[in-house]
């Protein structure tokens, strides 16, 4: 039997080429014959042949786009997308020719037509570090996009709570192109064999359609030398993505054992001292356990971002020793990469014979890796570092008036800068690091001032209410209770449309906050919830004094905003002339 096979993908060559080489070798292996077409409108001579055609007992096409197939009339013809066809490539072909019918192109006119004009299909994935604010603006915004561009998109969240709306096998099969909006690592074994385009939350947030489009255009199908490129590529620039990667699995367990220790003072501050009450065991499950496995999961994520799977326990096992040796979360960091970037090296140039190639994820990166990322802590980076964080940590507690508020103002201002990528995440990174070390000032700094920018973008919409759009408005009370729950993105719409004013005005605030809570000498047991954690008593010390320096700085913001926005362009034609 003769198979004439006739690929088209619009989305990219490498789709097109894929599925022809994998459909063709399915064909021989079932005993076919074949004849192959990769279709290319700028190279007609490639086309398969009018002798091919009649030689051809019936005519596979896979296809994503527009194709004309007056040329098969008269022949059986079976058509699909490449996303059906790779999902099981024997199993599609046995069923394909089963399935094909001859074509006639009065009666197949109206079913070729949706394949041309049928909208877009896009799956994507957004994720950021806390999983809280970035990941769901972003996915609301890309759907926005698509509603508008008439393009067919599923999103799916993976937030602090794990995965929201999860992609089903079926779409991700129907979808043309794989959309990745994250700061972190993303699982991608699902999306084996379909096109995937790679940006930032941030980048998602503020263009969308271009976003969109530029998926379409230009994603590729990830196979070993794209991947590779890709590898490489992220050795380069991916230290920071790794970074936030470990930051955003380390952060419930931060909260929660910080939560859990402010919970075991309700019964007095050194109430935990006494064994067998219920202040020693919540002290023993938040500072014991879930202290202790910070900068181990710190560690693990790390690697895990960099090297995968084989990463993650020569990662943990760093951090491990980072937090048993004194090194603490600067430690843990290290170990991270130590033990993901030689768990990566491992696995690229470690070549073995094929009959224990199978062992190599599962015993000799690990073992190996572990081996170098523990005698590497041990014997060089574990003393060191022990007595550097402890330096910081003794500065940090006896601290002056004066430096407490610089680090106060330092903390606050890049909180404010770019409200949630990289300043602000490094300002917040290091503060949550220092809990480990039960040093608890500069996370309520952080919080604080992260607080001030979308507060401040609420009271700014009320106190100037006439130089604001009904929109931004409706915007504006909004962004006050996202500032509450302190997710400072509340404020990044104003920030897009003014960044020359309310990036200034908010980190006045912010710097301001910052130096009061330092000045004030408060204390945050938890890492995130904003003023929700005032409710939980102990959570944090000078809780009225703390309510002040964000109210002060909040004030500040949107009083300096309201005074420098300029009144919407309606308004300002308004007004008399000469007025």
């Amino acid at each position: 039997m003769k198979l004439a096979i006739v690929t088209a993908c619009p989305n990219g060559k490498i789709s097109s080429v894929l599925s022809a080489r994998l459909l063709d070798a399915a064909a021989q292996r079932q005993g076919w014959s074949t004849s192959v077409e990769v279709y290319d409108p700028r190279h007609p001579e490639k086309q398969l042949s009018a002798t091919d055609i009649e030689a051809a007992d019936w005519v596979l096409v896979v296809n994503t786009g527009p194709l004309d197939l007056q040329r098969f009339s008269g022949k059986r013809l079976y058509q699909s997308t490449p996303s059906r066809a790779l999902q099981d490539v024997d199993s599609f072909v046995h069923s394909a020719s089963e399935l094909a019918s001859v074509y006639t192109a009065s009666v197949n006119a109206e079913s070729e037509a949706p394949a041309v004009n049928a909208a877009p299909r896009l799956v994507a994935v957004t994720a950021c570090p806390t999983g809280v604010a970035h990941t769901f603006m972003a996915a609301e915004a890309i759907q926005q996009a698509a509603k508008k561009l008439g393009y067919d998109l599923q999103v799916e969240t993976q937030g602090s709570v794990g995965a929201r709306n999860p992609l089903s096998a079926q779409a991700i099969a129907d979808a043309d192109v794989v959309l990745l909006a994250a700061d972190i690592e993303v699982a991608t074994e699902r999306f084996a064999g379909k096109p995937i385009y790679r940006c930032g939350t941030g980048i998602a947030l503020k263009q969308s359609e271009a976003t969109l489009k530029k998926a379409l255009a230009e994603a590729q199908v990830e196979s070993t030398a794209t991947a590779s490129k890709a590898s490489t590529k992220k050795d380069k620039t991916g230290v920071y993505k790794h970074l936030l990667t470990g930051v955003s699995f380390m952060l419930p367990m931060v909260v929660a054992g910080g939560l859990l220790i402010a919970l075991s003072f309700v019964f007095g501050i050194t109430a935990f001292k006494e064994q067998g009450t219920l202040a020693a065991a919540l002290m023993q499950i938040g500072g014991d356990a879930a202290f202790k496995l910070m900068v181990p999961l710190l560690a693990g994520y790390i690697a895990y971002s960099i090297a995968d799977r084989p990463g993650l326990a020569p990662g943990m096992i760093g951090g491990l020793l980072a937090s048993t040796l004194g090194a603490g979360f600067i430690g843990g960091i290290i170990a991270g990469f130590l033990a993901g970037y030689s768990a990566a090296a491992i696995n690229r140039y470690a070549k073995l014979p094929a009959s224990v190639e199978a062992l190599k994820p599962i015993l000799i990166i690990p073992l190996l890796a572990s081996l170098f990322t523990g005698l590497v802590m041990i014997y060089v980076v574990g003393k060191p570092v022990a007595g550097m964080l402890e330096g910081l940590t003794h500065f940090l507690d006896s601290m002056g008036t004066t430096n407490a508020i610089l680090l106060g103002v330092l903390l606050g201002a890049m909180m404010c800068v770019d409200l949630g990528g990289p300043i602000n995440k490094a300002s917040y990174a290091f503060s949550v690091g220092l809990l480990a070390s039960q040093s608890y000032a500069p996370m309520a700094a952080a919080m604080a001032a992260g607080m001030v920018p979308p507060i401040g973008m609420g009271i700014a919409s009320v106190i100037a209410r006439r130089k604001f759009a009904q929109s931004e408005r409706e915007a504006g009370k909004a962004a006050f209770v996202l500032g509450l729950c302190f997710i400072s993105e509340g404020a990044i719409p104003f920030a897009a449309k003014d960044p020359l004013r309310v990036i200034p005005a908010s980190i006045v605030g912010g710097a301001l906050t910052g130096a009061l809570s330092m000045f004030f000498g408060c204390k945050l047991m938890a890492p995130h919830g904003g003023l929700f954690v005032l409710l939980i008593p102990n959570a944090i010390n000078h809780a009225l004094l703390y309510l002040l320096a964000i109210i002060v700085g909040s004030v500040v913001t949107g009083v300096l905003y309201a005074v420098l926005k300029r009144p919407e362009a309606v308004e300002l034609d308004a007004v008399p002339a000469g007025a």
